[in-house]
């Protein structure tokens, strides 16, 4: 993140002067949004979603969401990481050792993911109809 972007977050959450809820992600400058964008993004959702109850490796990590590429995975690990939702413990073993966990925000933030996973993954069958009524509507 540039030195620009880390000055706009900071006049942001020193802006507020009572009258309004402090942060508003629909704001273009609140950096809530980016918060938003680390954990909804497809990465970032799966591997809060991973995390919870586990504390994994890297590599353990990178096999549980089927997909991530290492450089994704560490891209969003190191974003979530800055955010205060992921926790990172390096063990001074040879090889070294790293291991990835959730903090008490990320617990907080990957329960409300895991309901509207099982949430979609539960109506699968309706969306999949949809899909289909939808396609076949457009020759598709």
């Amino acid at each position: 993140m540039s030195e620009t972007e880390t000055e706009t977050e900071a006049e942001a959450a020193t802006e507020h002067d009572g009258s309004a809820p402090p942060f508003d992600v629909f704001a273009r400058q609140c950096p809530s949004r980016g918060t938003l964008e680390h954990v909804t993004g497809r990465w970032g959702s799966l591997t809060l979603g991973a995390l919870s109850g586990n504390r994994l490796r890297f590599n353990e990590l990178r096999r549980r969401v089927d997909g991530v590429s290492e450089k994704m995975l560490s891209q969003t690990l190191h974003a979530l990481e800055r955010d205060g939702l992921v926790h990172r413990e390096a063990q001074p073993t040879n090889p070294p050792r790293v291991d990835y966990e959730l903090t008490p925000l990320g617990h907080e933030v990957a329960g409300r993911l895991l309901g509207l996973i099982q949430l979609v993954e539960g109506r699968m069958p309706e969306v999949l109809d949809a899909r289909g009524r939808y396609d076949g509507a457009r020759g598709a």
